[in-house]
């Protein structure tokens, strides 16, 4: 991938700190990633080609201040993180948290980063289970009040677990394996546009908040306040426009006359 434009990146995720390949930095870097680039997948409803060069990745996420979902956040950390002199590996994996491991296509990217004589998984694109802190391949909780993501290893395969509902579940299985761009359009193309993909089907976005999250699933919004969730509906087109442009730091009109086949019936 092409370098991006590193002072940009740092400016959209409010970063001014050391460029140094640290544990620091990369710590640093993730956490201001995930604050302030939001996850959403609404170029596939809206029929868009969603890209993952440098190019596209800078004009979408950085220059008009948009989200993306895991190809577009995890691609946008690799060059990233490769320009500031980190040796970052390409993974995917299986996401478990809706179906069956037999059911569940390779559909997930995330990294890994060696610095300071360990290694981490650096998930941004995780949605509402998105990690704020590099995740230790050790298999030790990150270093939180309340560990919320840990890494545990079956023979060769590699589950990430992460706390939904108040209790640990398994997010993702991965082997660990490196993989390359030419793969990562492959998956691309199939979760963008084939009819059995969730994302063409249905609404999924999250962002983070100053007092936690607001997560969007079709009508349904659940906004978290301080550890405290509050459950509503989406009334209509207008009002996700709304929410989206008041929480995710962007305005698209084109959310007023999007179709969605899982919320046939808005107006």
């Amino acid at each position: 991938m092409t370098s991006i434009d590193l002072d940009a990146y740092f400016a959209r995720i409010h970063y001014s700190g050391s460029r140094s390949p640290t544990y620091e930095t990369l710590a640093a870097v993730l956490r201001g990633h995930t604050a302030n680039i939001p996850f959403e997948s609404f170029d596939v409803l809206l029929g868009r080609p969603v890209r993952l060069d440098a190019e596209s990745l800078q004009a979408k996420i950085i220059a008009a201040r948009r989200g993306g979902y895991c190809f577009e956040h995890a691609s946008l950390m690799y060059a990233a993180l490769e320009a500031i002199g980190f040796a970052p590996v390409r993974h995917s994996s299986r996401v478990l948290l809706f179906e069956p491991r037999n059911e569940s296509a390779r559909q997930h990217m995330f990294l890994t980063v060696a610095t300071g004589g360990a290694s981490y998984v650096i998930d941004p694109g995780f949605g509402p289970f998105a990690c704020a802190q590099p995740i230790p391949i050790d298999g030790n909780p990150v270093p939180s009040d309340a560990p919320t993501h840990r890494l545990v290893r079956d023979g060769s395969d590699w589950f990430l677990c992460v706390m939904h509902e108040g209790q640990e579940v398994q997010g993702w299985v991965s082997k660990l394996e490196e993989e390359y761009p030419v793969d990562f359009e492959m998956m691309n193309h199939y979760i963008a546009t084939h009819p059995a993909s969730f994302f063409t089907h249905n609404i999924l976005a999250s962002a983070a908040t100053p007092e936690g999250r607001v997560n969007i699933m079709n009508q349904g919004v659940n906004v978290v306040h301080n550890g405290v969730a509050e459950a509503t509906q989406l009334p209509d087109r207008k009002a996700l426009r709304s929410l989206v442009a008041r929480h995710f730091g962007f305005d698209l009109p084109e959310l007023e006359t999007m179709r969605v086949d899982s919320v046939p019936d808005w107006q």
